[in-house]
């Protein structure tokens, strides 16, 4: 057919002959793709469409998801910083009245110590003093034994006495 395109170019009707049958060929040509392959390549062409539609549509949600996790972030760590700030505030509060209570217990405690202190030095005292009572009591009856039991004169009653009370004093230092 070639050769019959390029022989029927010498002429002038043959051009004309070449025209028509090219475009025979070609309308029958697109009847022929319209006929079998027509609806497959629409087909094709339809599914790549509705695939591009499908992906922009799939792209945008997916930006919109990726904005409300940006906001949805965004008041999590506003809140996250919130709930830090209160549990410092919280937490001083806490350390603050753990330390008051401390030294209050602590005042209580030495206040306690203070009035037991007290109540045994009041105690000694007493203990000391009944001591010291018996013994000048006792020292007082030894003191009239030997002055009664003895006939002695003023002057040897006295050195007796401040005999007793020397004695006393230096039991009371050892």
């Amino acid at each position: 057919m070639l050769n019959h395109l390029v022989l029927l170019n010498a002429s002038p009707n043959t051009t004309i002959s070449s025209f028509l049958v090219v475009t025979v060929s070609f309308v029958l040509l697109l009847a022929l793709i319209k006929h079998f392959a027509w609806e497959q390549i629409s087909e094709v062409f339809k599914k790549r469409e509705d695939q591009i539609s499908n992906d922009l549509d799939s792209a945008e949600q997916a930006k919109i998801n990726a904005q409300k996790y940006e906001k949805e972030i965004e008041k999590r760590f506003e809140h996250s910083e919130d709930e830090a700030n209160l549990i410092i505030q919280e937490a001083k509060k806490e350390g603050e009245s753990n330390r008051q209570t401390l030294l209050s217990q602590t005042q209580e405690e030495v206040e306690r110590l203070k009035e037991k202190a007290h109540q045994d030095i009041n105690f000694e005292r007493q203990t000391a003093m009944a001591a010291a009572k018996k013994e000048i009591a006792d020292l007082s009856i030894a003191i009239a034994e030997k002055i009664l039991t003895s006939d002695l004169s003023l002057e040897h009653q006295e050195m007796l006495v401040d005999q007793y009370i020397e004695q006393l004093g230096s039991e009371h230092e050892a």
